[in-house]
């Protein structure tokens, strides 16, 4: 295998391009996989309060085919330098799937950052009524109205309608100790954001990044199919 002496300048040229493609593709997709594992592992106490999973069915896909890009940046070097063309034509194939996907996922956590909020009102009053029954969604709304600081739906009045304030919604003091807010709820002693607002500007802003990474990298894996293609019609 190699290349004939006319293309020889010109197949150098293609088939290092194609490793610095390869490499920017492994970074990529590492950083989409780093993005999408602390999404889904430190952030996975809002998914109670969702009411859809698209984002989060859109975090696994990337997941998944982050990996597979990581192996397949790997095949796509060692075709370029080995010269072979059956790993070339797998490596292309496989790009070309997994462009597909990545795209796919892409474009499904940013479509689902401007159809966040249309959803999550609706589902977020109806769990409130099951606070203090379920133990999951209990933990989700202590663990999201504590981290976000943020206390009911809209407003901490949401919370009349189903018995007092919970405890999260109060506001912390130095050695993890809370004001007391339960009782006589006021501004000066809870969360005064509502968690509509707070969670939904979480979820845009994270599925803003993760969608973005992703169509970048799938938007630079076009020069790794470009590359792979060229070479392969260059080897003899």
């Amino acid at each position: 295998m190699g290349f004939s002496s006319r293309m020889d300048c010109c197949g150098q040229f293609v088939k290092y391009s194609l490793f610095i493609a390869n490499f920017v593709i492994f970074v990529g997709g590492a950083i989409v996989f780093c993005l999408t594992l602390w999404t889904l592992v430190d952030r996975s106490f809002v998914n109670e309060l969702l009411g859809t999973n698209l984002f989060s069915g859109a975090v696994y896909v990337l997941l998944v085919t982050s990996v597979i890009i990581c192996m397949v940046s790997f095949l796509g070097c060692v075709g370029a330098g080995k010269e072979v063309k059956c790993l070339l034509l797998t490596y292309f194939i496989i790009v070309a799937l997994v462009f597909v996907t990545m795209l796919i996922g892409g474009v499904l956590g940013y479509v689902f950052r401007e159809r966040v909020q249309q959803t999550m009102r609706q589902e977020m009053r109806s769990t409130m009524a099951l606070y203090g029954s379920r133990r999951e969604i209990t933990q989700a709304w202590d663990l999201t109205q504590e981290r976000l600081q943020c206390c009911g739906v809209d407003t901490w009045h949401d919370w009349n309608r189903y018995g007092p304030v919970p405890e999260s919604c109060c506001q912390e003091l130095f050695g993890g100790q809370r004001k007391e807010c339960t009782i006589f709820p006021t501004i000066t002693n809870l969360h005064n954001q509502g968690c509509l607002y707070v969670t939904t500007n979480f979820i845009r802003d994270h599925a803003a990044v993760i969608g973005g990474t992703s169509i970048a990298v799938a938007i630079l894996m076009i020069f790794g199919m470009i590359f792979s293609c060229l070479l392969f019609n260059m080897i003899e």
